[in-house]
């Protein structure tokens, strides 16, 4: 049963007192709204109507009822026509900017649909891991990785991310498992270069009270976090990132957590965009899309981690 159509076809009946004026004025048969009624009063266990040849009037139960679903369909009335009002004001472009593991491994599968509920907004999407001035180049929105501190900016905190140290099983099995983090000076590390840094980003670590940061020897840097875990797949040792960054690999098998217990809080992710946009329709659909999708992600991960060994 579509009980929100037998709703409908119950509220009509009730207002013309006519199940032929109701079929009428929802342009079905007399048959199909009969069937409706009847559906509702079973579905209920009680009668709706008093039926005679002249004349169609509620029951005590049909009144009561009939005020609810009044209630009830004008409420989602009133929720479609925000919803059309939305879409009709969401238009014109928009260019955001994103880290390239989101971009790729999240935005991209779900941009159909987000694209077929917004036909006119044209949206231009940028990949890249570097912390951009959004009024400099033209940018209205960011999914930014790490802190917010420009004043002009509105950030929306949307996830926290946990760093885990992981290499490809076969580099495991040929150089064995760490045991402490001091223990990474003996193996072949991966290491990550932040936009500007001449050096390789130190490694945190954490294990209840206990913080440790070193700055170990690399064998191998990149300025990319997608090449760095790549790299790590491909055997070349031992890399150091955020959980939703490496979490692909550790679904696929192609890596293996070490040192879990060591597990260090990362950055946050944020939807950051300026605040003189703050009321524009098309930022607020497209942050709330883009939240929604890391917060999806954010219950895989954590249930990947939880059930890997």
């Amino acid at each position: 049963m579509d009980q929100l159509t037998c709703m409908r076809s119950f509220v009509r009946v009730a207002d013309l007192h006519s199940f032929t004026r109701a079929a009428d004025a929802l342009g079905v048969s007399r048959a199909v709204v009969s069937t409706h009624v009847a559906e509702l009063e079973q579905h209920l266990r009680c009668q709706l109507f008093h039926r005679t040849t002249r004349r169609v009037g509620l029951t005590t139960d049909g009144a009561e009822y009939l005020v609810r679903c009044q209630r009830i369909l004008a409420e989602l009335e009133a929720a479609d026509e925000v919803l059309r009002r939305t879409r009709l004001s969401v238009q014109g472009r928009l260019r955001v900017d994103v880290p390239v593991v989101f971009g790729r491994s999240l935005l991209i599968p779900a941009l159909p649909k987000f694209t077929a509920r917004y036909p006119d907004l044209q949206l231009e999407v940028q990949f890249n891991d570097r912390v951009i001035d959004l009024i400099a180049e033209e940018v209205d929105l960011v999914v930014r990785v790490g802190p917010v501190r420009e004043p002009h900016l509105i950030a929306r905190r949307i996830v926290t991310t946990r760093l885990l140290t992981c290499a490809s099983p076969e580099y495991l099995r040929a150089h064995g498992v760490p045991a402490e983090p001091e223990d990474l000076r003996r193996h072949k590390l991966v290491g990550h270069l932040g936009s500007g840094d001449r050096r390789p980003h130190k490694w945190r670590f954490q294990r209840g009270t206990v913080r440790k940061q070193l700055s170990l020897p690399f064998n191998v840097a990149f300025n990319s976090i997608e090449a760095q875990i790549m790299a790590a797949i491909r055997g070349a040792g031992i890399v150091h990132a955020m959980d939703l960054v490496v979490a692909e690999g550790l679904a696929a098998g192609k890596l293996e957590a070490v040192l879990r217990e060591w597990s260090a809080p990362g950055a946050p992710i944020s939807i950051v965009s300026r605040s003189a946009l703050r009321d524009s329709p098309k930022i607020r659909v497209f942050a709330d899309f883009a939240a929604e999708l890391l917060r999806q992600y954010r219950q895989r991960v954590d249930t990947l981690l939880v059930s890997a060994p």
